[in-house]
């Protein structure tokens, strides 16, 4: 539940989260006097980040930069919740990998870079993926969660347990020049089920390997998260509980909604099947695609006996324009996904030839193969994996993404 009423919020004046460390060593000192000389850290605020316990989920674009700036805060032990390796594609904007790290657990490239910029802090890893049967046991490790996900079922799963657990957690999106933070904590204030009761349907939120991502966009939100971090663990200013703020980096603007409980939210007493919750794709997207799937071989042999004339038919990529500049599967004809949801795109398709659709993995591909299926082009199929599975079976001559 959100709103955008002008008048100010009360102030969320909050206890500090941890208790300070018995001392700081002289080295400690000298690596942290600019903070020791700001009156609302001082030294009793740099110990409690020395005695501060803090996971990260996710050593990616909002992870790398949340990782390195609390590590050269002084936070004391620092977990990381990864299971990705290190791919070329992800250096654009997760600074906390280097091209020697490529291939690599990124768990493990993180804790190094960690180690490299402050040698004091602890590092965890927990080197799997955040799942029902061990986020509750990860979670008690640790006074608070910095959210570094990317797809919302993680972010249920997430937010569930905080709120089971009583943790509070800090939250950060981004998308192309668009980013969003806040701070919940279910026992002080809104939680994220009070901003997103629901997920949004399934295919109308594309990801960021979708749709992109401005690398620099990571470090503003990843910074905003790490000083609510800090703010928390110390209990000083005003933290985002409540409170959404909103960054366009093509307008430099800072907008901020509020956020408020659904009193009529039911309480959440378990966690739940969230992939299930969320879906991956529609229900007519997965009835569509069901029997109506093909593979990259398959589409192969296809354009194969395409290019002999025994066979026709029209290979449609449902990708954005942007996409299709950096790879394609020859002899595909550019129509996105969006004009087939508006509708546009069915008046281009012959009803003479079958028509093949495919996209980047084979998800928007298989919700306009729903919307294909419904105007009547029964034979319609699509191909899984999409692009990536050509590049990576068929043509490896062509950039990935």
């Amino acid at each position: 539940m959100t709103d955008t009423g002008t008048a100010p919020l009360a102030p969320t004046r909050l206890p500090p989260l941890v208790e300070p460390a018995a001392e700081l060593t002289i080295d400690e000192v000298r690596r942290y006097s600019r903070h020791l000389i700001i009156p609302d850290v001082g030294m009793t605020g740099q110990k409690r980040l020395k005695n501060a316990k803090v996971l990260v989920i996710g050593a990616g674009g909002l992870g790398s930069p949340a990782l390195l700036y609390l590590a050269a805060a002084g936070v004391g032990t620092l977990g990381i919740v990864e299971f990705d390796e290190v791919d070329e594609s992800n250096l654009q904007r997760q600074i906390i990998h280097g091209q020697g790290d490529i291939g690599k657990s990124k768990a493990l490239s993180a804790k190094e870079s960690v180690a490299e910029t402050n040698p004091y802090v602890n590092v965890v890893v927990h080197d799997e993926r955040l799942e029902n049967d061990n986020v509750l046991d990860i979670f008690r490790q640790y006074d608070l969660i910095v959210d570094g996900t990317d797809n919302f079922a993680t972010r249920y799963l997430v937010n569930d347990a905080a709120v089971l657990l009583g943790k509070p957690y800090v939250w950060g999106s981004i998308y192309r020049f668009d980013g969003q933070a806040s701070v919940f904590w279910a026992e002080h204030g809104p939680q994220y089920r009070d901003l997103y009761p629901e997920p949004p349907p399934p295919g109308m939120v594309p990801s960021c390997a979708e749709g992109g991502v401005l690398g620099v966009l990571c470090a503003s939100i990843g910074s905003i998260m790490v000083n609510e971090a800090i703010k928390l663990i110390c209990g000083i200013g005003d933290p985002l509980i409540g409170r959404l703020m909103v960054f366009d980096a093509l307008e430099m603007s800072y907008s901020e909604l509020r956020i408020r409980k659904d009193p009529n939210a039911e309480p959440i007493t378990e966690l739940i099947d969230y992939e299930a919750f969320c879906g991956a794709i529609s229900d007519e997207a997965a009835e569509a695609a069901a029997g109506s799937t093909i593979s990259v071989t398959q589409l192969a042999s296809m354009l194969k006996e395409r290019d002999e004339g025994s066979r026709d038919f029209t290979l449609v990529d449902v990708r954005e324009p942007t996409e299709y500049e950096i790879n394609r599967i020859p002899g595909s004809v550019l129509i996105p996904k969006g004009d087939f949801l508006s509708g546009v795109a069915l008046e281009q398709l012959p009803q003479d030839k079958p028509v093949v659709l495919h996209c980047k993995s084979g998800q928007r591909s298989a919700e306009a193969l729903a919307v294909v299926k419904g105007a009547g082009f029964s034979d319609a199929v699509h191909v899984g994996g999409g692009v990536v599975a050509w590049v990576n079976q068929i043509d490896p001559s062509q950039p990935a993404y």
